[in-house]
């Protein structure tokens, strides 16, 4: 276990888990533990946490839903924080007049914010809808599918950078590309949307039409995290294809080892059996990766992030 002090953080207005079981929390159900999991509950408490891990040369991750994400079994050294408290999921706009923009913090969850919009009839962010992640881990990966990505809606959106100063970014000096920001610093607090006033009864009917659509093409109800890999760029036209259609065309849908299997429904998608290893996943990857290489000369990336404790420093919502 890391040799990490309680004075880093004893004095700051912070809630401490040793030895915490973060793999089961991912959506793969799966892998190892933290040394330290730590949850601010405010934003100065998260500012002066990361100025004095940066101070001592500690290792700080961030983990949002855990979504997007493989923690390997053996677990991760320093420190995982995660912005659960109320102070990073609050969600708010304004009272009177039209509604055309609104706050939400990075901790808050990214479906069940769309559903509440739903509701109150506020568009903008329903193409989302089936896409696991937190607000701030959807904006570092510009999330999005078939119907659209996070970064069509964004209006601003504020930092905390290496230093823990609060930066705000206009749209303007954002950039949004496939699952990719320019953002460099390294947590994000909250996104300043641009949305519309929209008839509930049908912003609700459109919701279930894409729940519907993933439903079908995609092993929800598996433990899995999304797409394994990034759609490619194919080498000869130049223009980005389907992850899962090649992994597909070379025959790896259903391919198994130990507890992690390629889904049969969406072959970009992998599962873990119950009481499974995250490492099984982790070398399923590193098999579809090099069999897809050597059949079509294609290399992929992975989408997924992975953890481990010999893996590099790394913060940013995940």
């Amino acid at each position: 276990m890391t040799r990490i002090s309680r004075s880093l953080f004893g004095d700051l207005d912070v809630e401490v888990e040793l030895d915490a079981p973060i793999g089961v929390a991912s959506w793969f159900c799966a892998g190892g533990r933290a040394d330290f999991l730590v949850r601010p509950q405010t934003a100065d408490a998260l500012a002066e946490l990361l100025k004095r891990c940066r101070q001592i040369d500690t290792p700080v991750r961030i983990m949002g839903e855990g979504a997007n994400l493989l923690v390997d079994d053996d677990g991760v050294s320093g420190i995982v924080v995660r912005l659960d408290a109320p102070a990073f999921r609050s969600i708010e706009h304004n009272i009177d007049g039209k509604l055309e923009l609104v706050r939400v913090g990075a901790g808050a969850d990214l479906a069940r914010t769309l559903m509440r919009f739903a509701r109150a009839g506020i568009g903008g962010l329903e193409s989302l809808m089936g896409v696991p992640a937190s607000i701030g881990g959807a904006i570092r990966m510009n999330a999005g599918g078939a119907y659209g990505e996070i970064g069509d809606a964004v209006h601003a959106v504020a930092c905390l950078d290496a230093g823990g100063e609060t930066r705000v970014y206009t749209a303007d000096e954002l950039r949004f590309d496939y699952r990719s920001t320019n953002i460099v610093d390294p947590i994000i607090l909250w996104t300043v949307f641009s949305i519309t006033q929209e008839n509930p009864v049908r912003l609700r009917e459109r919701v279930k039409e894409i729940a519907a659509y993933k439903s079908r093409t995609q092993p929800l109800g598996e433990k899995s995290a999304g797409c394994m890999y990034r759609n490619p760029i194919d080498p000869e036209t130049g223009e980005r294809v389907s992850a899962g259609r090649i992994i597909d065309e070379v025959g790896l849908k259903g391919l198994q080892h130990g507890s992690a299997t390629v889904s049969t429904r969406h072959a970009n998608f992998f599962t873990i059996e119950r009481n499974g290893r995250a490492r099984d996943a982790i070398e399923l990857g590193d098999l579809v990766h090099a069999r897809v290489l050597d059949a079509r000369g294609i290399e992929l990336q992975r989408e997924v992030v992975v953890w481990d404790r010999s893996s590099p420093e790394r913060i940013g919502n995940a």
